[in-house]
């Protein structure tokens, strides 16, 4: 990709994500909703004009079309770093950073829920075009970066009505809801508390609501973060130090930190167990990798579901959703070469315009030396059209410029013509 309407400009995405980093960097690195309108204004006055800042649990992606990638990634990484309280080196081997075509390619999976931790996840369209309002509120969202973010969505949305790869996610949320049902009863007498800050988790815990939970908790190693999970969900919010109590007055739980060790570990949930009179305890572990310690599920009254479990519940085989996947992958190629092609027609416009008014006005003037006279006219304009072009290869003859090349090149811009003139030379043979 060569711009977006200047040759100048570039795509470049700076970011961390499940699969670059830890959890626990990008819990440091999270933007705040609240944190987002000051970190853009900054980034603005560095010289970032265009920048959204994407921030979820499972990743943290700077948006922005520059003049100059090297110079803006420093920038980015240095803005990612700050808001960890962090220096930039230690971001170094845990975040990427891509540009224009890969960087497309990129977006389009992201809004696409192709490249979250469970494929196929609703939740991401949502943060995205909240990210979007935010950057477009604080004056950081351009032309170029509206028409990227619109081909993005146009192109989620054909994902999801052409593939069936949402189905997977909500299906097995909405199993959880279901194991719930047939443990406990009715949801409105149950209290559930919420770990961690996956999406996954997240959607469990938002149709756990909607079936009429009657208490929801959240927890998070980072206060911050809890609390802003607990405002989305409507929910209370607690210290992340009082998980053994917590344990003991919650019939559900659902953990979602992925911290790869044991957030909830067989001693813990025995304790629980004893305290709650055997009253059971409905454990979904929504994290990858696993926050439960496997031996919990041998505790009789532990009934603990990974996600595996949940998409068996729902009848949707792993392998389904990986075909599925792969047929949404197809659609993005082709979206993102749909874009990218629409971009370079777009960067050729204002040439396209100003070799018409440059025609027009050679017209006008040949039309006024030759007095009239339409084939001293025509002759005229014809000359003074090919004057430029003759002169400039002449010029690359002469510094040992690729002629061939060049010639390919004519033949292509005027292959039309160049065939109805042979075809009009072959009919006066």
């Amino acid at each position: 990709m060569t711009g977006f309407e200047k040759p100048a400009l570039h795509l470049l995405v700076v970011g961390a994500n499940h699969k670059s980093s830890t959890m626990m960097l990008r819990d440091r690195i999270f933007v705040e909703e609240d944190r987002a309108p000051d970190i853009l204004q900054q980034l603005k006055s560095l010289g970032v004009k265009q920048v959204i800042i994407v921030s979820t649990c499972d990743r943290v992606d700077f948006i922005a079309i520059c003049e100059n990638p090297e110079t803006v990634r420093g920038h980015l990484l240095d803005a990612m770093a700050l808001e960890g309280q962090m220096k930039a080196s230690e971001l170094e081997g845990q975040t990427y950073s891509l540009t224009d075509g890969d960087a497309v390619a990129h977006i389009f999976k992201v809004c696409s829920s192709l490249d979250s931790l469970m494929i196929g996840e609703p939740q991401i369209q949502g943060q995205v075009k909240s990210a979007h309002q935010i950057a477009a509120g604080a004056g950081t969202v351009g032309p170029e970066l509206e028409s990227l973010m619109q081909a993005a969505y146009g192109a989620a949305k054909r994902v999801r009505s052409e593939t069936r790869i949402g189905e997977g996610p909500v299906s097995m949320a909405s199993s959880a809801v279901q194991v719930a049902r047939d443990l406990f009863g009715q949801p409105e007498r149950c209290r559930a508390l919420l770990i961690g800050a996956g999406d996954m988790g997240e959607l469990i815990a938002s149709d756990m609501n909607q079936a009429g939970l009657g208490h929801l908790s959240v927890i998070h190693p980072r206060a911050r973060r809890g609390e802003a999970i607990a405002k989305e969900l409507s929910a209370h919010t607690a210290r992340f130090e009082d998980l053994p109590e917590l344990l003991i007055n919650s019939d559900i739980v659902i953990t979602a930190l992925g911290s790869r060790s044991f957030t909830l570990n067989k001693a813990d949930v025995a304790s629980a167990l004893k305290a709650r009179r055997r009253r059971p305890i409905f454990i979904v572990d929504a994290a990858v990798p696993g926050d439960v310690e496997p031996a919990v599920e041998e505790l009789d009254d532990a009934f603990v579901y990974g996600l595996g479990d949940l998409e068996r519940v729902a009848l949707k085989g792993r392998a389904g959703r990986e075909g599925e996947a792969a047929e949404a992958l197809l659609i993005l190629a082709e979206e993102v070469d749909n874009f990218l092609n629409s971009l370079a027609e777009r960067v050729a416009v204002p040439v396209l315009v100003r070799m018409r008014n440059l025609f027009e006005d050679a017209r006008k003037q040949a039309m006024q030396d030759s007095g009239g006279d339409g084939e001293k006219a025509t002759r005229l304009l014809a000359s003074r059209l090919l004057h430029g072009p003759s002169a400039a290869l002449r010029r690359a003859a002469s510094q040992g410029r690729d002629m061939d090349e060049m010639a390919k090149i004519l033949e292509e811009l005027f292959a039309d013509a160049l065939d109805d003139f042979d075809d009009k030379g072959d009919l006066n043979k």
